[in-house]
């Protein structure tokens, strides 16, 4: 190895281009087969939120066969209390319940990155005041906490993004806080630092391009977190009485007694749509994480990963 002659500086690790990214992000995906799955279950469900409008004729409210009228060729999931197609409100509530699940997740991300980087870029007393309000928000119940907001603030669409948003932060802060820290002590910072870069170029050019790839398979779980609760906080009243989603249609049968004129078709459903995309998300986001989350690459060399092998399958020079 040659010596580091003076006046010749090492090159820096150059940040990660978007390509670069984008690979690091999919190919963890392609590689499971089981991710892959979650992947194309998320996708279909996206794709009828998008084509919705173009799927769906006239006001899926309308009446149009009998009330809970069983599954025909005519309607293939039957009919809810209103006489209305269970297609046509599944497909309605694909939108709102996506819509509420990507916007709450992304402001999640958004206030859980900012304080978890500002607060491990700084550290100090900047780091002590984040991490108090942020243990704040862990120790108050969430389901107690998402019932009062509504019921103060209104029970609009926007209301509820914005509610279940400032709830799910906490984890996020903590994860990129623990990455950050780690990220300033890197060498290619403190040169960059000694060069006089400034804190908002130490941010922006070498932390958060080393902390996104977390972040994103965070906000991919925190997806799974928020439609789940849009969904209990609609089926407890709360949600937005003008707009159609999955938890009102749970919330609808079971207000017009579906239980009891078994009509299973308006319960089974939507509860089945929560399910795969919750579980979709879920599956996606905690391979992402196992991939990009340094504290998870060791995982292989957890005590519960070793066994003890049998004494025939023991190399020649370990038997006793």
């Amino acid at each position: 190895m040659s010596p580091v002659q003076p006046g010749v500086s090492t090159p820096e690790a150059p940040p990660p281009t978007s390509s670069l990214a984008i690979r690091a992000l999919a190919s963890p995906v392609l590689r499971n087969k089981t991710a892959l799955v979650a992947v194309g279950v998320l996708g279909f469900f996206v794709f009828l939120a998008v084509a919705g409008p173009l799927l769906i004729d006239g006001d899926p409210k309308a009446q149009v066969g009998a009330v809970f009228e069983p599954p025909s060729r005519e309607f293939p999931l039957g009919t809810d209390g209103g006489g209305a197609s269970m297609v046509s409100m599944l497909i309605a509530g694909a939108r709102v319940s996506l819509l509420i699940g990507f916007c709450a997740a992304a402001i999640s991300a958004l206030i859980g990155g900012t304080v978890g980087i500002l607060s491990g870029f700084f550290g100090g007393k900047t780091d002590t005041a984040l991490m108090r309000v942020t243990d704040y928000f862990l120790v108050i119940p969430d389901v107690p906490l998402m019932i009062v907001i509504a019921a103060l603030f209104g029970r609009s669409t926007w209301n509820i993004i914005i509610i279940i948003g400032i709830i799910y932060w906490t984890f996020t802060a903590r994860l990129l806080r623990a990455q950050t820290k780690s990220v300033r002590e890197r060498v290619y910072v403190q040169r960059a630092r000694a060069l006089g870069a400034g804190n908002r170029r130490l941010i922006f050019k070498h932390v958060l391009p080393q902390v996104a790839p977390i972040l994103i398979a965070n906000t991919v779980l925190l997806v799974a977190y928020a439609i789940f609760a849009e969904t209990f906080i609609t089926f407890l009243g709360l949600g937005d009485p003008s707009s159609i989603s999955w938890g009102r249609l749970i919330e609808n049968a079971f207000n017009d007694d579906a239980i009891i004129n078994n009509a299973w078709w308006a319960i089974i459903p939507p509860g089945l749509c929560v399910m795969f995309v919750v579980l979709a998300c879920t599956i996606i986001g905690q391979t992402l994480e196992e991939a990009l989350n340094p504290r998870l690459r060791t995982g292989h060399l957890s005590v519960r990963r070793f066994r003890v092998l049998p004494r025939s399958a023991q190399p020649e020079h370990q038997k006793p």
